[in-house]
């Protein structure tokens, strides 16, 4: 687990969870787009409301990602968390209003900490991104 590498003691957050890709999941993009072409491209047109049949939205990560942030904004201390990349890139979004259209505003390193700051409604806002981690 990522988190013990990292010499933290994890504690499962269900908040913190991949995206859903419900009848998709275990699939790539790249089968997907292989498979459904265009039907594909008009999906992945939505945005912050793609979604996989049976599966979540972005939005709906950031909805549940909010909840968690208010709660850790009103207690008041500082949280590292460990989560996926479709999560980072939900988050990134909310921070940015990134509509998931297009490139993502800023070029994220997923071998890197992100540091987002977060208020007491859960709005998230980025204090740093792509922090070098040690070896």
């Amino acid at each position: 687990m990522t988190a013990e590498r990292l010499g933290v003691a994890p504690r499962i957050e269900p908040r913190l969870g991949e995206m859903s890709w419900g009848e998709w999941e275990g699939r790539t993009l790249g089968e997907l787009r292989a498979e459904l072409g265009e039907a594909m491209e008009d999906l992945e047109a939505r945005g912050l409301d793609f979604r996989a049949p049976g599966g979540e939205s972005p939005r709906d990560v950031q909805m549940r990602v909010k909840s968690l942030f208010a709660g850790i904004a009103a207690e008041g201390v500082p949280v590292a968390a460990v989560t996926h990349k479709g999560v980072i890139r939900s988050v990134l979004a909310l921070a940015t209003g990134w509509d998931m259209l297009g490139k993502p505003p800023y070029r994220l390193s997923w071998s890197a900490a992100h540091l987002f700051g977060v208020d007491r409604h859960g709005q998230s806002t980025i204090e740093r991104l792509n922090i070098p981690l040690e070896a």
